[in-house]
């Protein structure tokens, strides 16, 4: 009795192997490539423009951008980031006033230009810090440096000034 239970055990263990999963087998087998559906092919690039936007509204952002990369900058230098930080808040900030200044007449893009100058100098003060010792001295720097730029170029004093 005990050999026959025994055999049928091996049997139904054997049988059940030799069937397979068929599941598995279907996960390991290769799908043919359907070739009925055609490829669309872009033989004109388009270039997808955003909402015009006018000078103000530029100026505006332009100016909202700078505000908060300089601010990012000033925080850079009072917790004393790393040195790339820092670099790069002030390499948007002086991109942003860039744009800015690209919107004003020739008098202020001079004026401009002279703190566009004046922030290169921070960065170049940040890239020579390597060690952090003169941060608290160029987070005042950049605290005056944009109280004077807020002072000078927020909206309601330039608009007569836009090209």
């Amino acid at each position: 009795m005990m050999r026959k239970c025994i055999a049928f055990f091996i049997f139904v263990f054997l049988l059940v192997n030799l069937t397979g999963c068929e599941s598995f087998a279907r996960k390991f087998t290769r799908k043919s490539k359907k070739s009925g559906q055609p490829i669309e092919m872009v033989l004109v690039p388009q270039e997808y423009t955003g909402p015009q936007m006018s000078k103000e509204e530029l100026y505006r952002q332009y100016y909202l951008y700078w505000q908060s990369w300089h601010d990012e900058l000033i925080n850079a230098f009072t917790y004393k980031a790393s040195v790339k930080k820092q670099v790069d808040c002030a390499n948007e900030a002086a991109k942003n006033l860039a744009n800015m200044g690209a919107l004003l007449n020739e008098d202020k893009q001079k004026k401009m230009i002279m703190y566009i100058d004046k922030l290169k100098g921070l960065k170049d003060q940040a890239q020579l810090d390597i060690y952090g010792t003169d941060t608290a001295r160029s987070a005042r720097n950049a605290e005056r440096l944009k109280s004077n730029i807020m002072r000078d170029f927020t909206y309601p004093k330039i608009k007569n000034y836009m090209r």
